[in-house]
């Protein structure tokens, strides 16, 4: 049965904002969330992106700020990144247009133009802030922001707020919060660290959790089993031979966006990437390029690209595999959506072949590992438990595996050590080596052994064989025992050395 937001009992003219925006029936997060919300009580959901959960803790909180008209500031939502913090604010714009509810949007990255802005509507007044944690500490420490009357705590991405190294900030937000209050949280996976971050900051929740949805049936997945200096390679064959239009590109580390964006404009294609090394004013600019179909490709990471709202994406690489299963769903969620058509194409090498037998448990289908392009050269063998015992390391620079080459063979002449053969002693002039005597004593080649100071050494016959004796490290005495018992601990030779 379905669920219309009429069936809320909502504030009237949330209800009107609600019907320009084009909402009619409730998803299954927002059916189950917003009665618990209107109830006053805390919450915790985990609901992946894309389900509608910006609404599930918008529409209830909005409705009480309507009904109640609160002339402070009442809700405060934190979130990870600057794109969501600003998707969130012009989503509270449209809901609460007919209800005169404001908000604002706290990040970091502006001019001083940008800050000045913020200091004077924090100083203002508004009923809704929606901030990343640093930037709003950064406010709070001059003094002028006020957060003792918040009534609705919200935090949107709780898990990627941990995995970016929030936790103390958050704590500290909280800190200067109410204790008597309503707060919700929301995450798209729900690891140990979050249940343990809840139960410091929830009173008593009640608890929703949509189970991972599959990738829709018309995303054709692909896999590439290669190394890691044969991903720029097949990337190139994809661009050129498949008929796309948009791509997302994931990659998991920050620093490799720049490298990939320069690699495929040197090989001619129009690409840009966002990243939190760039200004705000420049990541907007480039998103509204991605939607005016301006550039081909778009590559971010998995936390940038949270906020980013596009249609028609028709392909979506990962240049890795992410840590998380789940991730590689809302990853490849980017595209066929609205019943569209679109394909997800996975570099996989060594290393994350383990990572890639998670996400077909999870997702319950074996994907197709399809052979390299013509002229890129064999890749691994899929072999994720014999990689993950050896320890497989994809083909990164300094290991055996592909040094060089995207075979992982090594070139004539060279041995693993990364030694050239032709430098190395060859074998028949080495010193020939003794073999032991079945009695253990040493043989005729043997150094003889040092002289005792003040003893001359007797002459050894020709033949004569010499025992060698192995000199053995003496046991060290107790040491003594301090006062109560204990040992006095020994002198630390990096202590003494500093």
């Amino acid at each position: 049965m379905s669920v219309t937001f009429e069936d809320f009992n909502l504030q009237h003219d949330l209800l009107d904002g609600i019907r320009s925006m084009g909402y009619k029936q409730a998803t299954p997060i927002q059916a189950q969330a917003i009665p618990h919300i209107l109830e006053a009580k805390d919450l915790i959901a985990c609901a992946q992106t894309g389900t509608g959960k910006t609404a599930a803790f918008l529409v209830p909180t909005l409705s009480k700020i309507a009904e109640a008209k609160f002339d402070f500031t009442s809700t405060l939502i934190l979130v990870p990144t600057r794109e969501l913090a600003k998707q969130i604010d012009d989503q509270v714009e449209g809901l609460s247009y007919f209800t005169g509810a404001t908000s604002i949007a706290i990040y970091g990255g502006n001019n001083a133009q940008n800050w000045d802005q913020q200091k004077k509507a924090l100083t203002s007044g508004a009923d809704i802030i929606v901030a990343t944690p640093g930037r709003l500490i950064a406010h709070m420490q001059m003094g002028y922001v006020r957060l003792d009357q918040v009534k609705y705590l919200i935090l949107d991405e709780a898990d990627k707020m941990l995995d970016m190294g929030f936790m103390d900030d958050l704590m500290k937000i909280i800190s200067q919060l109410p204790k008597e209050r309503q707060t919700l949280m929301f995450s798209a996976t729900m690891p140990p660290k979050i249940r343990t971050f809840a139960k410091q900051i929830l009173h008593d929740p009640e608890e929703i959790s949509l189970s991972i949805s599959k990738p829709a049936a018309n995303i054709d997945q692909q896999i590439y089993l290669v190394y890691d200096n044969q991903k720029l390679r097949v990337l190139q064959h994809i661009l050129k031979d498949a008929q796309i239009q948009t791509m997302i590109l994931f990659t998991s580390r920050k620093n490799a966006v720049n490298d990939i964006v320069r690699s495929l404009q040197k090989m001619g294609f129009e690409a840009e990437g966002i990243s939190s090394d760039k200004t705000q004013d420049e990541r907007e600019a480039t998103l509204q390029k991605f939607r005016n179909k301006q550039l081909q490709v778009l590559v971010a990471t998995d936390v940038m690209s949270r906020g980013i709202d596009v249609d028609n994406i028709s392909h979506v690489v990962n240049f890795d595999v992410p840590q998380d299963a789940e991730d590689y769903v809302h990853r490849i969620g980017r595209t066929a959506r609205a019943g569209t058509k679109g394909m997800a194409i996975t570099f996989v090498n060594e290393q994350d072949q383990e990572r890639l037998v998670k996400i077909e448990k999870l997702i319950e289908r074996e994907l197709p590992k399809l052979p390299l392009p013509e002229g890129v050269g064999e890749g691994p063998a899929f072999d994720p438990v014999g990689n993950s015992r050896r320890g497989g390391r994809g083909g990164k620079p300094g290991s055996s595996a592909g040094r060089g080459r995207p075979d992982g063979r090594r070139r004539e002449g060279q041995s693993s050590g990364g030694e050239r053969r032709s430098d190395r002693p060859r074998r028949d002039d080495r010193k020939p080596r003794g073999e032991k005597p079945a009695d253990g004593t040493a043989p005729a080649s043997a150094p003889r052994p040092p002289r005792t100071e003040g003893q001359p050494q007797a002459p050894r016959a020709e033949g004569e064989e010499v025992k060698r004796k192995k000199k053995r490290r003496k046991k060290p005495a107790n040491r003594p025992q301090a006062e109560g018992g204990g040992q006095v601990p020994a002198a630390n030779p990096t202590s003494a050395a500093e």
